[in-house]
C-alpha cells in the first residue's frame, strides 16, 4: 500500500498548492476585510455513554457488553489574522468496561464468567487524543483549505492522523464543492486472551498473568494450535467528495461520496473465537478459546448519502439524511434519519431526531461456535452481524447571540444539552448525555 500513501499525500499537497494559486489569483485590492473568525472561541464538551448486551466480542459472540464512557473535551479556535484560524482539540475518554476485563477473566476475586466483569486491570482504560487544524480562507471567502494533523493513545493503541480538505463556493455562494483527504497510521499492541498467551508461536503479546490450569474441566487437554500476528500495523486511507446546493429561500440539498481503504491487521487481537468442530474446554464458567479473530488485510469502504434541508417557517425546519454503504467484506447497509427543530423562542430551540440503521453481515461473521477451524477467516463480533438498530434523539439549545452572560474575559455564546436512545434488535442498547458550552472571548 506504499502507492496508496504516497497518493494521498500527493493529493494533499495539491489541495494547498492549488488553493494558495488561486488565492493568489483573486487577490482584492488591501482595505477593510471582514475577519473570518472575529474572536477566539472554547468549546467545552462532554458526553457521558452506557450500553449493555449479551453478545461481547471479547468472549466470542456470548457474554455482558456493559460499558460506561465519558469523555470531556475542549476545542479552541483562535484567529491568526483576517484569513487564517488555528483551532486545538483535545479530548480524555474514561471508560470502564465489563467486556474487555475479560481479555483476563481470572484476574478477579469471583469466578470467571463471560457475564460478569471481573474486577482486573483490564476492566478500564483511558484514551487521549490532540489534533490541530490550520484553515485559510481567500479574500472572497470563496475559497477555504485546511490542514489537519491528530495524535491518539490507549492502553493498546495508538494512532497518528494527517488530512486536508478545500472548498470552493461559487454562483454567490449558493453552490458549493468540497474534497477532502486523510490518512490515519495505527498500531496494535499485541494483546491476546489470557489463556492463549503461552501458545503463542510468532508475533508478540503483553502479560503474563497465570491462568489455574488445574481448575480446567471438558477437554482437559488443551492446546490450541495458535499463532500469533506478525504485525500490529493498520493504515487506513479516505477520499471524500462533497457538493451543496441552495435550491431556493427555503430548500438546501447535499451529496457526498466517501471512499476509504484500508490494509494492515484488521483483526482485533483479544476477541475470541470458539469452533463448532472442536471439544470445549472451561476453567470456572469461562470458556477458553480456540483462536482469536481473524479477519483480510484490507478493506474497501464506499458510501453515499444525500441531505435535505427545509426551512418551513420561523418555528420549524426539517432535516433529512440518507446514506448507502458497500465494502468488500460483504456489508451493506442503509441509513435514514431526521431531525426536526423547533425554535420556541428567540434563545430556546429543541431538537428531536431518529436515526434508522440496517445492515447485512459480513462474509467471516457467524456467532458463537458455529464457525469451523477450517475456515480462513472468522469473528464472532455483532457489529459485523446483520441487524437493524433505532435510534431517538432529543435536544435543547440556548443562544445568547449578545454574549451577556460572562466567564471572567469570555461571553456565553450557546448551551447545547442532547440525549440518545439506541436499540439493536438483539439485545444490545445504548444511552448517552451530552452537553455543549461555547464561550466568545470580548476583546473589548
Amino acid at each position: 500500500m506504499k502507492e496508496t500513501a504516497i497518493l494521498m499525500i500527493l493529493i494533499l499537497t495539491g489541495l494547498t498548492t492549488f488553493a494558495q494559486d488561486q488565492d493568489r489569483d483573486t487577490l482584492q485590492d488591501s482595505g477593510y476585510k471582514r475577519r473570518v473568525l472575529e474572536s477566539t472561541e472554547i468549546d467545552i464538551l462532554g458526553s457521558y455513554y452506557s450500553q449493555d448486551g449479551d453478545n461481547a466480542a471479547v468472549s466470542g459472540g456470548i457474554g455482558t457488553e456493559k460499558l460506561t464512557d465519558f469523555t470531556p473535551t475542549i476545542v479552541i479556535s483562535i484567529p491568526l489574522n483576517e484569513d487564517d484560524v488555528l483551532t486545538l482539540d483535545a479530548g480524555i475518554s474514561s471508560y470502564t468496561s465489563a467486556s474487555s476485563s475479560n481479555i483476563n477473566p481470572f484476574d478477579g476475586n469471583q469466578p470467571a464468567d463471560p457475564f460478569q466483569a471481573s474486577s482486573g486491570a483490564s476492566k478500564a482504560d483511558i484514551w487521549m487524543n490532540v489534533s490541530g487544524t490550520y484553515s485559510h480562507s481567500s479574500d472572497d471567502r470563496n475559497r477555504i483549505w485546511s490542514t489537519k494533523l491528530s495524535i491518539s493513545n490507549e492502553y493498546d493503541y495508538s494512532s497518528f492522523g494527517l488530512g486536508g480538505s478545500y472548498s470552493w463556493l461559487f454562483n454567490e455562494k449558493n453552490t458549493e464543492f468540497s474534497v477532502n483527504a486523510n490518512m490515519y497510521m495505527d498500531k496494535w499492541d499485541l494483546l491476546y486472551p489470557i489463556e492463549l498467551r503461552q501458545f503463542v508461536t510468532s508475533g508478540e503479546s503483553e502479560g503474563e498473568d497465570r491462568v489455574p490450569w488445574e481448575k480446567i474441566t471438558g477437554n482437559t487437554d488443551y492446546n490450541p494450535s495458535f499463532t500469533g500476528f506478525k504485525d500490529g500495523s493498520r493504515n487506513s486511507y479516505s477520499l471524500g467528495l462533497g457538493f451543496s446546493q441552495i435550491l431556493s429561500k427555503r430548500l438546501q440539498a447535499s451529496l457526498s461520496l466517501d471512499l476509504v481503504v484500508q490494509d494492515g491487521l484488521l483483526s482485533t487481537p483479544f476477541q475470541r473465537v470458539y469452533f463448532a468442530d472442536k471439544d470445549d474446554s472451561f476453567i470456572e464458567n469461562f470458556q477458553l478459546a480456540d483462536d482469536v479473530e481473524r479477519l483480510p488485510g484490507t478493506r474497501k469502504k464506499v458510501a453515499i448519502g444525500g441531505r435535505v434541508n427545509y426551512f418551513f417557517n420561523e418555528i420549524f425546519t426539517a432535516r433529512g439524511y440518507y446514506r448507502y454503504y458497500l465494502d468488500d467484506w460483504g456489508i451493506s447497509s442503509h441509513t435514514a434519519s431526521i431531525e426536526i427543530p423547533v425554535k420556541i423562542t428567540d434563545k430556546f430551540t429543541l431538537y428531536p431526531s431518529y436515526r434508522f440503521y440496517n445492515q447485512t453481515a459480513a462474509d467471516y461473521f457467524a456467532p458463537h461456535e458455529q464457525h469451523l477451524s477450517t475456515e480462513e477467516y472468522y469473528t464472532s463480533d455483532y457489529d459485523l452481524s446483520k441487524f437493524k438498530s433505532n435510534q431517538y434523539g432529543f435536544g435543547v439549545t440556548y443562544t445568547d447571540i449578545f454574549t451577556k452572560t460572562h466567564l471572567w474575559k469570555f461571553g456565553l455564546k450557546s448551551i447545547d444539552l442532547k440525549f440518545h436512545r439506541y436499540e439493536r434488535n438483539s439485545s444490545f442498547n445504548s444511552n448517552m448525555f451530552s452537553f455543549g458550552i461555547k464561550f466568545i472571548m470580548d476583546e473589548k
